[in-house]
């Protein structure tokens, strides 16, 4: 796992190593709104985004009316708007709905969030390396999950901004936003969307130096930090801005943050245990 890229120094995508795991299973896709509707309506779960009251829009998505009445920016990050009332179930805040996008990935989820869903579904969050591994679909040390080469035979394999960001998103790839949880084709172990469309939350804690701390054998980043990684990138990631959506690349967040391109998928044990659950 790993690489060698030193576009993003902070981001300790390498050195590349051999690590081994125990056996695993993995969701095939993210969680979609459906499974986690279904979730929220058996427990009462109320999300992160729900308390604080906002989540992170991207600015594309919003009337012209209520990008003006809202006004405030992220510095460094203009195009995220913190939209009042924006969360899982009004992805764009109100009166957006989920209701034609059941098949679509769940976002404005934090790591919190999906850490509940976990323990309702009697699964967990992937660690880095199980992430890794499973994404790489039994392709050693490529780039993309299914080779080298982004679009192979012009075609599209992931959901990615295509055009010039953040100004003009030509959609070329079929979708401006976020695409059904089975878009595109599966790599090589059967994962659909396991880079681009959401950013995946994991258990770790964040560490730019985790592949020089962590175990050769399960690896997990448990000394604790400010963030908890995230893996993929999303439909907002572009050559020439994010390009996360590569096989080893890292990013992190708050386990508290929320945003409309942050979902997860779950792993199970083989015996439905917990062994990767570092949970404080």
């Amino acid at each position: 796992m790993g690489s060698d890229n030193t576009r993003f120094p902070e981001d300790g995508e390498g050195p590349p190593r051999r690590v081994k795991l125990r056996d695993f299973s993995i969701a095939c896709h993210a969680v979609s709104n459906l499974q986690f509707g279904d979730f929220v309506r058996a427990t009462g779960y109320v999300s992160d985004a729900e308390r604080y009251g906002w989540s992170f829009v991207f600015e594309a998505f919003l009337p012209s009316a209520t990008k003006l009445a809202i006004g405030s920016r992220t510095a460094g990050t203009p195009w995220w708007v913190p939209v009042p009332h924006a969360y899982w179930a009004q992805p764009e805040g109100p009166p957006s709905t989920i209701l034609d996008r059941l098949d679509h990935p769940v976002v404005h989820v934090s790591w919190n969030d999906a850490k509940a869903y976990c323990r309702w579904s009697r699964t967990r969050l992937p660690t880095e390396a199980e992430w890794e591994f499973a994404a790489r679909g039994g392709i050693e040390q490529a780039i993309y999950p299914w080779g080298d080469d982004l679009t192979p035979d012009g075609e599209h394999r992931c959901n990615i901004w295509q055009g010039d960001f953040p100004v003009h998103n030509s959609a070329g790839d079929g979708y401006a936003g976020t695409a059904p949880v089975y878009a595109y084709k599966p790599n090589g172990y059967g994962l659909h969307n396991i880079v681009g469309n959401v950013w995946e939350w994991c258990e770790d804690y964040f560490s730019p130096d985790y592949h020089r701390v962590t175990a050769a054998e399960d690896p997990l980043q448990r000394e604790q930090t400010a963030n908890r990684s995230l893996r993929g990138g999303s439909y907002l990631c572009h050559e020439s801005y994010c390009n996360r959506y590569r096989v080893a690349a890292r990013s992190s967040n708050t386990p508290d943050s929320s945003s409309g391109n942050i979902g997860f998928r779950v792993v199970r044990d083989d015996d439905h245990g917990q062994s990767g659950d570092s949970e404080q």
